[in-house]
């Protein structure tokens, strides 16, 4: 078994790598009164887009600024039950908007009356917000299609986007730049913004009842100091074997650090894979997004592939470790908190959504975990 390659990303936000030159060092940024952010999906991604938005937050702090997401992703942006639009608080603290698409649902229904109904009330509510500037942040065709449907004056988008046929859409197409997904985005909020940006820190919605209903799960199953663990992953090709986290939750509950396992809709045999697996040493918790952001604010640390739960993790602090297969961890790795990232030489860098495992990642053993989450639980 050849060992992995131990991989630390920095542990503070930069500025991206290359800033466009054009960009002024310090400048004052141009009137925006009204920008809508587009980002629909997915769970990482959307946290991904966060540090730029924030940034247009801070660069445009009078602005009301909208954002269009996926229903599903929204508890990202906005707590539940909580208003989508008015004044922001701890439950909506990025967006003065939080205008909804259900693409999916849309498309198995789309002639009927509720569905007419539902996207009839967005177009008039994104229309009637009147914004001046579009920002899509997701480079596909159909994430350019909405920002342009929105009627903003300007639309921004990069050069060279995931799909390149968005790039019609767009009347500012920007170079992007830096190495980390994170910076890219940044980048291009740069360019809106006309200046240099650094990744700021990010907020996500505080939802009392959750963060009570949380506790009181720990508290339930004695659980004090714990790790996240987290076996899920978007494709079999990023997941790491389950009965190897129960194994790291036996290891790491000597230091007396119990485990809880997220999982998440369809990955209940996971979870129940890796709770066996640990005897007794893991408790496995399915929870909400809103459910999740509580649960990890408590968390002493993570373990887990490169899925949106782990990019929670980073955004909120939490210490992580990494494990890594077919994506590049300087592309999609933790960002801006303690890390260490496993990934074999052997794994290709590949998107491709393979339902087997990746055969560099079944090469990292259960001992580089556990000293990886020794390490940062000191």
């Amino acid at each position: 078994m050849s060992a992995p390659t131990v991989i630390t990303p920095r542990a503070t936000p930069t500025t991206p790598s290359q800033s466009p030159a054009d960009l002024p060092k310090a400048s004052s940024s141009p009137k925006i009164d009204r920008l809508l952010i587009v980002r629909l999906s997915a769970m990482g991604d959307v946290i991904h887009t966060l540090p730029a938005a924030y940034a247009l937050r801070q660069a445009f702090p009078n602005a009301m600024i909208g954002w269009l997401i996926e229903e599903r992703w929204a508890e990202l942006l906005c707590a539940p039950g909580s208003p989508r639009c008015g004044p922001r608080s701890a439950l909506r603290p990025l967006s003065d908007w939080v205008h909804t698409v259900n693409l999916t649902g849309w498309r198995n229904s789309f002639f009927t009356m509720p569905t007419i109904q539902q996207i009839a009330t967005l177009w008039n509510d994104v229309r009637g917000a009147r914004y001046d500037v579009a920002v899509d942040l997701q480079g596909a065709i159909r994430s350019a299609v909405l920002a342009r449907w929105s009627r903003a004056g300007v639309v921004y988008g990069t050069a060279e986007p995931r799909e390149p046929p968005s790039s019609l859409w767009y009347t500012r197409r920007v170079i992007a730049s830096g190495t980390h997904v994170i910076e890219q985005n940044l980048s291009l909020a740069a360019a809106v913004a006309e200046k240099q940006m650094k990744a700021p820190r990010v907020e996500f919605p505080r939802h009392a009842e959750a963060e009570e209903r949380m506790a009181k799960r720990l508290t339930e199953h004695g659980i004090a100091d714990f790790a996240i663990l987290n076996p899920g992953a978007g494709w079999g090709a990023k997941r790491w074997p389950a009965e190897r986290y129960g194994q790291v939750a036996r290891a790491i509950a000597a230091t007396g650090v119990r485990s809880v396992l997220n999982y998440g809709p369809g990955e209940e045999s996971l979870a129940q894979q890796a709770e066996a697996a640990s005897e007794g040493a893991a408790v496995a918790m399915e929870s909400s997004i809103t459910e999740l952001i509580a649960l990890t604010r408590r968390a002493r640390l993570f373990v887990g592939g490169d899925t949106g739960p782990m990019h929670l993790a980073a955004a909120l602090n939490a210490p992580v470790v990494g494990i890594f297969g077919p994506t590049d961890p300087a592309r999609n790795g933790p960002y801006g908190t303690r890390s260490i990232v496993l990934r074999n030489p052997a794994s290709p860098t590949s998107h491709s959504r393979r339902a087997d495992p990746d055969e560099g990642m079944l090469e990292i053993s259960t001992e580089a975990v556990v000293t990886a989450a020794r390490e940062l639980l000191v």
